[in-house]
């Protein structure tokens, strides 16, 4: 699940447990967010747009491997 934001956080050298960290999380909750396992909230999702990508549009970073098949 989400290809492009997966790309990103590894342009950046970003590792889930920044993420989590950043978010408020457990690791093992960031993991199953970015497996699709569980939903991102909208202010997870606005909070990783604004800190880590703010020239990036959120439909792009969040796109589902589904959409871009």
């Amino acid at each position: 699940m989400f290809p492009n934001l997966r790309a990103e956080m590894a342009r950046e050298n970003i590792k889930p447990k920044k993420l989590a960290n950043i978010l408020g999380i457990s690791y093992d909750s960031i993991i199953n967010k970015l497996n699709g396992k569980t939903d991102f909230t909208r202010t997870e999702i606005f909070k990783i747009r604004d800190i880590f990508f703010p020239d990036l549009k959120l439909e792009y970073l969040f796109e589902t491997e589904e959409k871009s098949a």
